[in-house]
């Protein structure tokens, strides 16, 4: 080793040791940047929940059904198993700081996340919050509510059509007093979002959530009906856009439209009643929307890839909804349940018109009536049934849809929470 090399080796020690006595002599520094590092207390209390839906399904040749792959033989009907959910949901509480992760494990879409967020809650009035991350979009009613408590199987059709995957990464400001102030009847959500569900956000563009309600509860009454609104857009991919009018779809080529946004507006209402009587529990529920939807030629679902649009952008007018009625049987574990629900994907255009003016089977409105019954075997454990009776609008003008489509489906259910 040379004398230089000692000497550079010595001075570096002693530089070391002086930067350390300067920085920290006693060691206050180190252990107030600990402390501010430090995980939240252990006294906080750590919630670990969730459940599995392993069902059958059975349907018409044309059906479209939630678990395995598409019919192998188109002019039969045919059955699947499968795994539609499996969620594990850590949900960790301390003071006014509430964290959950939630992911979702299914034979459909292998292993994805589906909650990840933190919510905060002021410790003074509580009634102000903020909630980040990737969580349930504040549309509605039925967004929201777990499929694990849902009466039937899947939501509405329009829900997976222009809220795909339900959540969305955002922030979120909640406005609701506790239950001991006469104001708690009142709750606002509203918040920003990236507008292409659980995919990498994409653009420096963010959408308007707002969802205003208003309920009470007695002693065998309760009742809760709100207000949402959506405003955002979607990117147009090429310079030609597509609007469509009474007569079909009207196009408009400029090359400055390619990067610009197409208004996405959806306005929604909502109401829920549940009442008790010597028959058991009523629920009546239900949910309207309507607004502007940019798509493809080829599909009017919202984005959900993190891949920006690189086709012509389809404007339509949209609207849809449903209304349920379930019942819980009095003194028995059965439940029974109805539900209507139809999506119209464009409002312009019906019967022997789709086809004409650049309409196809994408504008085609579809209707779904379904019943069903769940059996409550144990606590955490139950079994459903329930038959969709599904229809298709029709057109003359339009190959393969002359008559309605045979896409009717049976779902059998076994569901057990922990």
């Amino acid at each position: 080793m040379t004398r230089r090399t000692k000497a550079a080796i010595l001075l570096a020690a002693l530089l070391a040791v002086h930067s350390g006595v300067q920085a920290a002599p006693d060691g206050k520094e180190d252990r107030e940047e600990k402390k501010r590092e430090a995980p939240a207390s252990d006294k906080g209390k750590l919630k670990i929940s969730g459940y599995l839906q392993p069902q059958f399904q059975w349907g018409e040749r044309d059906a479209a059904l939630k678990v395995g792959t598409e019919n192998e033989n188109p002019t039969e009907s045919f059955n699947r198993f499968g795994l539609r959910r499996g969620h594990l949901k850590f949900a960790y509480d301390y003071k006014t700081v509430a964290a959950v992760v939630q992911i979702d494990v299914s034979t459909e879409k292998g292993v994805i996340l589906k909650d990840a967020y933190i919510n905060v809650q002021e410790p003074w009035l509580r009634t102000f919050g903020i909630r980040a991350g990737v969580f349930n979009r504040p549309f509605g009613l039925e967004i929201e509510l777990s499929s694990s408590v849902r009466e039937t199987p899947e939501r509405a059709y329009i829900f997976p059509m222009l809220f795909p995957d339900e959540r969305d990464f955002g922030a979120m400001f909640t406005v609701q007093a506790p239950e001991d102030s006469p104001w708690r009847i009142v709750a606002l959500q509203a918040g920003l979002f990236s507008g292409n569900g659980i995919s990498r956000d994409n653009d420096s563009r963010k959408d308007f959530i707002g969802h205003l309600s208003f309920g009470d509860e007695f002693d065998d009454f309760s009742f809760r009906a709100g207000a949402s609104y959506y405003r955002g857009g979607v990117r147009q991919g090429t310079g030609t856009v597509h609007t469509m009018t009474d007569g079909g779809f009207r196009t408009d080529t400029d090359p400055a439209n390619k990067g610009r946004y197409a208004k996405r507006e959806y306005i929604g209402f909502d109401a829920c009643i549940h009442f008790e009587s010597d028959w058991g529990t009523t629920t009546l529920r239900g949910e309207y929307l309507f607004g502007t939807q940019p798509g493809t030629q080829t599909s009017g679902k919202s984005p959900d890839s993190a891949a920006l649009p690189a086709s012509d952008t389809y404007i339509r007018p949209v609207r849809g909804g449903y209304v349920l009625l379930a019942h819980d049987i009095e003194d028995t574990p059965f439940s029974l349940v109805a539900k209507y629900d139809v999506y119209d994907p464009n409002t312009k255009v019906s019967g022997n018109a789709l086809g004409t003016g650049e309409t196809g089977v994408t504008d085609a409105m579809r209707t779904a009536f379904g019943f069903g019954a769940t059996w409550h075997i144990m606590k955490g454990l139950k079994l459903t049934a329930y038959y969709d009776i599904v229809r298709n609008e029709t057109s003359t003008a339009l190959d393969g849809f002359a008559s309605d489509l045979k896409d009717d489906m049976f779902t059998l259910r076994l569901q057990y929470k922990f």
